[in-house]
């Protein structure tokens, strides 16, 4: 780590008020690397790829907004899970669609099996 940025935040998210927390992000890049402008470009795109990579992708094709369950631990399980489909379907080079992986390990545990022990 070479760089750590301090944003300040506008939202008013939730709220009526606007809320002006700080943002700290961390870079290995060094701080004369860009502008000030080019900065906030960048960490706004950094969060616009986590938005649509994985938090766009386990509300629309994993439902976990849908999630109706208020028990902590069946909560964190349902997400851990979520997350490893994510990574296995990143590193799955034949298959890019969420849903037909889905139904495909869904449709053979001997696949969710080898997927586990691939894994440790």
């Amino acid at each position: 780590m070479q760089t750590i940025i301090r944003v300040r935040r506008d939202s008013t998210a939730f709220k009526k008020d606007k809320d002006n927390l700080p943002g700290y992000y961390l870079s290995t890049l060094s701080v004369d690397s860009m502008s000030p402008e080019r900065w906030l470009e960048h960490i706004r795109g950094h969060w616009g790829g986590i938005e649509i990579r994985n938090h766009w992708r386990k509300d629309a094709c994993l439902h976990e907004d849908k999630t109706r369950s208020r028990n902590p631990n069946t909560v964190a399980a349902m997400a851990m899970l979520r997350n490893c489909l994510l990574y296995f379907l990143s590193e799955n080079p034949h298959t890019s669609n969420i849903n037909a992986y889905t139904e495909a390990i869904a449709a053979d545990s001997d696949m969710a099996l080898e997927m586990i022990m691939r894994s440790s």
